[in-house]
């Protein structure tokens, strides 16, 4: 069995930075994806960023490129997501997922994942 926890959300202003957290435990993530979604009252959930576990490939939504970095620590079966410069419309629920299936590329729809985290807040105030 697969546990995603996603920690590090929280308030800040607009400009402000996070870094949320991602812990893995269970069966391998080793040649699978890892990726962050997320998902604001309404609206459907949307990727933000991926990471390929083995391979560090790393891919991001055009709404965060240049301001989000995602990383992983093998070690410690973790992955992060740095968020900087956060905007209002970065407000969402934050959602970590492991894909379905092994690969060597980033996935980036929701169907490709099967394993979800409980998700944490991240509100950004104007």
């Amino acid at each position: 069995q697969v546990q995603l926890v996603e920690s590090g959300g929280g308030l800040v202003q607009a400009g402000g930075s996070l870094r949320l957290s991602c812990v893995a435990s269970g069966r391998t993530f080793n040649l699978y994806s890892m990726g962050w979604f997320r998902q604001a009252p309404g609206k459907e959930r949307e990727f933000v960023a991926g990471i390929n576990w083995s391979t560090g490939r790393t891919y991001y939504a055009d709404s965060v490129k240049g301001r989000d970095t995602i990383s992983r620590d093998n070690a410690k079966k973790t992955v992060y997501l740095q968020m900087n410069n956060l905007k209002p419309d970065d407000t969402a629920v934050y959602y970590c997922a492991r894909s379905r299936a092994p690969t060597m590329q980033v996935a980036v729809t929701p169907d490709e994942y099967d394993y979800w985290g409980q998700g944490t807040q991240v509100t950004v105030s104007s």
